[in-house]
């Protein structure tokens, strides 16, 4: 008997261009031969797979669907499952709150929008995967976050005011 291995190698997929993000995208290429890099197209970074709305990534017999959720950065994706079932939100979404807006590219009314029309339109029972665990917290839900996320039961007006007195540090090593 033969014993044949498939090893599915997806492309490394960056939801946005921020450091904390794409950093470790070159070390994993060298260590893996035959990975790809994938970002979105807007990202304005180099990669081998460049994204856009409604593009399908499939694995196995399963795919992610990229939704364009700008706001945080002009090249923010969502990776949806094929079913809607999960959504991997990069920082376009948080757990009770959402990536800031004050700097590079960020914008909070297009967020609001991206969050409202490409995220909040998923099911409810959808669970939201973010990329950050600020409150101890992986997972959630779009109905979930709909009903208690602080900053966007707010109206758009509201969301941005709230976002423009922030008044978070910049991250140490941003150069800003």
């Amino acid at each position: 008997y033969v014993c044949i291995y498939y090893i599915i190698i997806i492309p490394k997929i960056n939801t946005h261009c921020h450091a904390d993000h794409i950093t470790s995208t070159g070390l994993m290429k060298k260590r893996l031969a035959g990975l790809k890099s994938a970002i979105s197209k807007f990202s304005g970074a180099s990669a081998d797979i460049h994204l856009k709305e409604g593009d399908k990534i499939p694995f196995g017999r399963h795919s992610l669907t990229v939704r364009e959720t700008p706001g945080h950065t002009d090249g923010c994706i969502t990776l949806v499952t094929g079913d809607q079932t999960m959504a991997f939100t990069g920082d376009a979404l948080l757990i009770r709150g959402c990536g800031r807006t004050d700097f590079q590219q960020g914008c909070a009314k297009r967020l609001y929008q991206s969050i409202q029309e490409k995220i909040y339109t998923l099911p409810d029972h959808c669970l939201v995967y973010p990329a950050h665990d600020y409150l101890g917290q992986t997972v959630s839900t779009v109905g979930e976050e709909r009903k208690f996320n602080p900053r966007l039961t707010k109206s758009m007006e509201e969301f941005v005011e709230i976002m423009n007195n922030l008044n978070l540090p910049k991250p140490k090593k941003l150069g800003i």
